[in-house]
């Protein structure tokens, strides 16, 4: 999971409310596969959006509504969305422990307005200028840009993979 991420994204935003738990994300019923990560990633998001696993695109964004990633502090909730090709999570708030383990596992999270975004709309993402793009309406939205250590460590492909380059924070 080491790829290497730009700073510029795009893709297909796939529309969800608010409160999408990390239950909705990781299905409790499929507890026995986490230590297969990328089985359990075919069911990314079912409960929230059955036809989610099969149809997201390498690239696309989930865009969530008011406090993505609530319940428990499973690390694997942000993973396997990031093992199911997802750029990024845009959201109008987060779970502070979700929000910290995307970070953490490489997943970009952004927090923005996102009554504009409709499903399926195209969006291009600048993480350095805090620029969303919605292709498909013409429109931009923006977030606060992410700081230059925290793209480092999402380029990086998270924070265990950060640290295994320098040995330790890298904060130039």
């Amino acid at each position: 999971m080491a790829e290497e991420m730009q700073n510029n994204l795009k893709g297909k935003a796939w529309k969800f409310g608010d409160d999408i738990s990390t239950d909705h994300i990781a299905p409790g019923r499929l507890f026995h596969l986490r230590t297969n990560l990328p089985e359990l990633a075919k069911h990314v998001l079912e409960d929230a959006d059955p036809e989610f696993p099969n149809k997201v695109q390498k690239g696309d964004f989930v865009v969530g509504g008011r406090n993505f990633g609530l319940g428990s502090s499973r690390e694997h909730a942000p993973t396997i969305i990031k093992i199911s090709g997802v750029g990024a999570v845009l959201a109008k708030s987060f779970a502070r422990i979700f929000f910290r383990n995307a970070i953490n596992v490489g997943l970009p999270v952004l927090i923005c307005d996102t009554d504009q975004i409709d499903p399926e709309d195209e969006l291009e993402i600048d993480l350095a200028t805090g620029v969303i793009k919605d292709v498909t309406k013409g429109i931009e939205l923006t977030f606060s840009p992410l700081p230059d250590v925290m793209i480092t460590i999402l380029n990086d492909g998270g924070l265990a993979a950060h640290i295994s380059k320098y040995g330790d924070f890298k904060l130039e």
